[in-house]
């Protein structure tokens, strides 16, 4: 499974071609669902073995339940989809003894099991922010390192006959940490700043740690010292949460809009005509099909005519680029339906950089949907 997440991080690298633009200060938030696997024993004393389900001497595993897990955090986004965050997080799991059952039954008429193991840490990630072209949904990856601090608490209590033996464990131990992140994050309409996220987290811990623990006994006055080596801690996680950028600009409530605004300037003063379209549309409307054509009857033999794409800035750069180029090919193939010859046409986009209303990022704005006609 480790190497696994490995591999899909990697194969991810390829499509870091745009970034979700966040910069400045933000902070997020998950929880989910943690799977523990991989930790062994490297050693322990004979009395421990009960506990780890090894035998005398021969170590053996210690396996867990599903636990919870949960994160929080604080970053900086450089704008070109690099960001970097600290992370507080904290995962707990408890011991399934399901495993040695049979070697508990054989020691005793009567065993009492217990135990958890509870990890809290703090990761230094970075991340990137990937465009794949939808305002609606935008991949990351990222990787992160530090310390986890990790607490085994385990108790046994074993009775036969007239004799009782408890054995403990609680202590807390410190190792290095890595993890790889995949994750997905949902812009919330409405909310500037504010997504919804869901990641894949594996969590690895490195190096051995050691624990010491007692053994009491009915039949003795002085508890007996144990001890056991465990390595490898290796955690799957599923995460959703939420993520909010706080410089993101909230934009002002457009004006009203009216017909009268939008309509294009009389073509024997200018020359030029803008056509507008729908939200997220390069679809032509009557009423733009009717300033095409009136475009075309104005053209002449030794026309040039500029066919200039633009867009509002409710989505991504990029998408808005494509879909400015869109629009102006739509107007330009109506052109030449109509008779203009395809080469006096010059195409051009400009996406949401050249408005015509100027707003903040993320508003729909009616009259920066349009293409301008203009004739030379």
């Amino acid at each position: 499974m480790r190497r696994l997440s490995l591999v899909l991080l990697a194969a991810s690298l390829p499509v870091m071609a745009a970034a979700q633009p966040i910069e400045g200060v933000y902070v997020s938030g998950g929880g989910g669902v943690d799977f523990h696997d991989n930790t062994k024993i490297r050693s322990l004393s004979s009395s421990a073995a009960t506990i780890y389900g090894g035998t005398s001497g021969v170590p053996g595993g210690a396996t867990f339940k599903p636990g919870y897990s949960g994160e929080l955090s604080i970053g900086y986004g450089l704008g070109n989809g690099v960001r970097f965050e600290v992370e507080g997080n904290y995962a707990t799991n408890d011991r399934d003894f399901g495993a040695i059952s049979k070697s508990f039954a054989a020691l005793a008429p009567y065993a009492h099991r217990s135990g958890h193991e509870t990890k809290t840490g703090v990761m230094g990630n970075v991340l990137f922010d990937m465009d794949i072209g939808s305002p609606y949904i935008f991949p990351y990856v990222g990787a992160g390192a530090g310390y986890e601090s990790v607490r085994i608490n385990s108790n046994t209590a074993l009775i036969a006959g007239s004799t009782g033996t408890n054995l403990h464990f609680d202590q807390s131990k410190g190792a290095f940490a890595y993890q790889a992140i995949l994750g997905l994050s949902f812009p919330i309409p409405g909310v500037v700043g504010l997504s919804a996220t869901a990641e894949y987290r594996f969590l690895g811990l490195s190096g051995n740690r050691s624990y010491a623990g007692t053994l009491s006994s009915t039949v003795s006055a002085k508890p007996l010292a144990l001890s056991t080596t465990l390595t490898g801690d290796d955690n799957h996680q599923l995460m959703i949460g939420v993520r909010y950028a706080f410089n993101v600009p909230t934009p002002e409530m457009p004006a009203p809009f009216t017909p009268i605004a939008a309509v294009a300037p009389a073509p024997a003063a200018s020359h030029a005509y803008l056509v507008f379209f729908d939200w997220d549309s390069a679809a032509l409307s009557a009423r733009a099909q009717q300033i095409i054509a009136d475009a075309a009857k104005s053209s002449t033999a030794t026309t040039r005519i500029d066919v200039a794409g633009h867009a509002d800035k409710s989505g991504t750069p990029a998408y808005n680029q494509t879909l400015s180029l869109k629009r102006a090919n739509v107007v330009a193939a109506e052109l030449v339906r109509l008779g203009v010859p395809k080469p006096a046409i010059s195409i051009s986009a400009f996406g949401d950089t050249k408005p015509l209303v100027p707003t903040a990022p993320g508003l729909r704005e009616p009259q920066n949907r349009r293409v301008e006609i203009v004739l030379k």
